[in-house]
């Protein structure tokens, strides 16, 4: 497939990732609640953003890593949920690389490093947007199970 947003084969691969995400969201409470964003979707990418609450800060005063963990597991989620089967995590990490505080907006952008089979490869990169410093880096594994998420 190539990125030509002209190719026929594009346009069907980025609608349905579309569609994946609408119903992905659809059903997606967690987040909804929490007020993550879902910015932007196409195979095999997402960005998703968050604003810390007051509620999502800890003791030291900066963002809760959960809350950070959440940002980018959900970036990850929406970028693996791509190719029109429901994806789940087999695993993930993250490295925390600078606080983030109450009112910061968070951006998570997820991209593919690599798909085989059921399996895949995710990195999330999470940056403050105001200054577009790096909070943290994730990165995700996943398997897609038999279960059509959209056509």
């Amino acid at each position: 497939m190539t990125d030509n947003p002209e190719d026929p084969a594009a346009r069907e691969a980025a609608a349905l990732a579309e569609r994946c995400a609408a119903a992905m969201w659809a059903a997606d409470q967690a987040s909804q609640a929490l007020g993550i964003e879902i910015s932007d979707v196409s195979p095999g990418r997402a960005v998703a953003r968050l604003s810390v609450t007051a509620s999502m800060v800890n003791g030291h005063a900066i963002a809760h890593g959960g809350y950070v963990f959440l940002l980018a597991d959900t970036a990850f989620a929406f970028a693996c949920n791509t190719y029109g089967y429901a994806t789940v995590a087999q695993g993930a990490e993250i490295t925390f690389v600078a606080p983030s505080r109450q009112g910061d907006e968070l951006e998570a952008v997820a991209v593919e490093r690599q798909r085989s089979g059921r399996n895949g490869i995710y990195d999330v990169t999470v940056r403050r947007r105001a200054s577009g410093e790096v909070v943290a880096e994730f990165r995700g594994h996943s398997r897609a199970l038999s279960t059509r998420l959209a056509h």
